[in-house]
């Protein structure tokens, strides 16, 4: 079996009394989906936090690559190949979407070309930021406004801002969050064609999307991992039923 492209190994984290993360285990492979799912209040926000750098957990380990990013901040991180989509849109609106590419683009080389010349007429900015937008169906909308895109263009610009940084895996926090049926269905066809070019961690709660799209998922409960498995697994685990699915 390859070597996990991320794997947290027994993560632990407090806040007074509350354990808000219960010695969570889980690994991301390549070429794959890997769903974590729960209900609200689960310690899925938490532990998103704990993997993009934002809050160190208290105890375990995350690997990145076999490397250990645990006391890594969130841009060394991105630096090494993490990237992230977030619950909460983080565009900048007044941009054109290919300029909120870029920012990715440059972010990813990891100095600024403004010294040569305008970033808009770089060609070492705008090509990789046009390549992302294409790869997520968004090449005819570049100029266009961030403020000016549909909800699910906005959802789709996000992952291809990630996309630009080159990353070895992918964090998306609710990408399906907002869409209607049509936005999640379209936006999961292009979630499915990307996994053979990084694999990704899906935090979501659109289970349609999750069962298409997942070879593996985790479910979390109280900040404790009580599953593992492939879809028809988790369908027919009757703790997860119990505790979220339902009947």
């Amino acid at each position: 079996m390859a070597e996990a492209v991320l794997a947290l190994e027994g993560l632990h984290k407090r806040f007074g009394a509350l354990t808000a993360t219960d010695d969570v285990s889980l690994t991301l492979r390549p070429g794959e989906i890997h769903a974590l799912i729960g209900p609200n209040g689960a310690g899925k926000s938490t532990l998103i936090a704990q993997i993009a750098g934002s809050l160190r957990p208290d105890a375990g380990r995350i690997l990145l690559g076999g490397e250990e990013i645990t006391g890594l901040s969130v841009a060394a991180r991105a630096r090494r190949g993490l990237g992230r989509s977030f619950q909460v849109s983080s565009l900048a609106e007044p941009l054109p979407a290919i300029r909120n590419v870029m920012i990715g683009v440059q972010a990813q080389a990891g100095h600024s070309f403004r010294f040569w010349k305008p970033a808009e007429r770089d060609p070492r900015l705008i090509e990789p930021a046009l390549a992302a937008l294409a790869r997520m169906g968004l090449a005819h909308r570049a100029w266009t406004p961030v403020a000016e895109l549909s909800h699910g263009e906005r959802r789709a610009l996000e992952v291809a801002c990630a996309l630009a940084m080159k990353p070895r895996a992918l964090l998306l926090d609710e990408p399906m969050a907002g869409l209607g049926p049509e936005g999640s269905a379209r936006l999961t066809e292009l979630l499915e064609s990307l996994r053979l070019e990084v694999p990704i961690l899906l935090i979501e709660h659109d289970m349609q999307a999750v069962f298409r799209l997942a070879e593996r998922i985790s479910v979390l409960v109280a900040g404790r991992v009580i599953a593992h498995g492939d879809g028809d697994t988790i369908r027919r685990d009757p703790q997860v039923r119990d505790a979220y699915l339902g009947e």
